[in-house]
């Protein structure tokens, strides 16, 4: 519903194609907005809405962790983000204690299963299948 007014309103200030944010001053009227007014309109959006470490930045935090969230390999999402190390990529994913546990629980019920298919002789793939 918002986007759909906002693309209404944008109508009205130009039909060009091209970038989504226009200006409405009277200097830009209809123009591109700067990268330096984008940061401090999101900046005073932050502000008022009581959450003033968020800014621009934070949606690329925010896709990044959701790619990893998603089980992107670190080395795509590092290409995906224009990283050329993963250590900067590694920054930038923020996953919760509930993420992590579900992921360590998932690789220890893993790791469990091949222990006692080791132990009773089984094999591991394929549970009840003797080696």
């Amino acid at each position: 519903m918002l986007l759909s007014n906002y693309l209404a309103h944008r109508a009205s200030l130009s039909r060009a194609r091209g970038p989504l944010f226009l200006s409405e001053s009277r200097r830009n009227h209809a123009q591109p907005l700067s990268l330096w007014t984008w940061s401090k309109v999101v900046r005073r959006i932050a502000l008022a809405a009581d959450v003033p470490r968020f800014s621009t930045h934070t949606t690329r935090h925010l896709c990044l962790t959701d790619l990893a969230r998603m089980g992107w390999e670190l080395h795509t999402i590092a290409t995906f983000a224009g990283h050329r190390h993963t250590d900067s990529t590694l920054r930038y994913i923020h996953l919760s204690g509930r993420d992590l546990a579900g992921k360590l629980g998932r690789g220890m019920d893993h790791i469990h299963a091949w222990r006692i298919a080791m132990l009773t002789g089984m094999d591991a793939a394929t549970p009840g299948t003797p080696q």
